[in-house]
């Protein structure tokens, strides 16, 4: 049984919940978002896998999940990263942003999201239970199609895309 940290509003830690339960009950709790670019400026996105139970066959960020209880955000991102995409990057934290999202199957996202960026020309080796597919694109590509078929992207990534773009400005 997997377990997320439950935070407050500050992010101070005030518990832990079953993860199901977790966007059951609709409780907040840390999560993580990882984006890779590559040496030439791309976002490496992956496509969630349909046996997820939220967002199946969604594009989103990189990587993205929870720490387990008492696991440090960027440990937790860095064994993500590796978990579901079979790559490893040096890791910098950017920021972190409070979301809920209440999904048709009854579930609810809402969650502290801790976002970190790096940067590897690797080759993804994807873990098919979590993603079903990878692109690399432009950031302009990216909020281009994100314009035109909006409904083809996770809720937390465009938010991180949409409005938190002036935190990754610096990388593009």
């Amino acid at each position: 049984m997997i377990q997320v940290q439950l935070v407050d509003n500050q992010d101070n830690p005030i518990g832990v919940m079953e993860k199901l339960l977790a966007h059951e009950k609709g409780e907040l709790h840390r999560a993580l978002s990882v984006i890779i670019l590559n040496s030439k400026k791309e976002l490496l996105l992956q496509r969630r896998a349909l046996g997820k139970y939220h967002s199946p066959g969604l594009w989103t960020n990189t990587c993205c999940s929870h720490p387990y209880p008492e696991e440090d955000a960027l440990e937790a991102a860095k064994r993500r990263l590796q978990e579901e995409m079979g790559m490893s990057a040096d890791l910098k934290f950017l920021f972190k942003f409070l979301y809920k999202c209440d999904f048709d199957n009854g579930l609810i996202e809402h969650e502290l999201d801790h976002v970190f960026i790096g940067t590897t020309d690797e080759t993804p080796h994807l873990n098919t239970d979590e993603a079903m597919a990878f692109s690399w694109v432009s950031i302009e590509e990216l909020e281009t199609n994100m314009k035109k078929k909006p409904n083809d992207y996770t809720f937390w990534f465009k938010l991180i895309i949409q409005e938190y773009r002036n935190k990754l400005k610096a990388y593009f």
